[in-house]
């Protein structure tokens, strides 16, 4: 599977589970964090699509923003939500930080 469908998947699944989170619990912060990673991952997905520069870099931030901020909970609380983004975050990281690795 391509970089860009990756990385569009993970855009449609962050900002989607940020907007559920809001719709469940009117979280405000879930909508935020979940439409932000969205938006970085769906606008690396676009550039690397578009065969753009730092497409690659947006993605591998978006997974880096993520990661920072649902590994900790996760790993604090052990609820099944920030455990699943966690999981979603590093695969993301592994994805595109090997990709970003074989471009050095």
């Amino acid at each position: 599977m391509s970089l860009d469908i990756i990385a569009f998947a993970l855009g449609a699944l962050t900002a989607g589970g940020g907007t559920m989170g809001f719709i469940k619990t009117g979280s405000i912060p879930s909508i935020a964090a979940g439409l932000t990673v969205g938006l970085l991952y769906g606008l690396g997905g676009y550039r690397l699509q578009s065969r753009q520069s730092y497409g690659l870099e947006l993605a591998l931030l978006a997974s880096i923003v993520l990661g920072g901020s649902s590994i900790p909970r996760a790993l604090r609380s052990g609820k099944p939500v920030p455990t699943v983004l966690s999981l979603v975050s590093v695969f993301g990281l592994l994805t595109f930080g090997n990709a970003y690795r074989k471009t050095l």
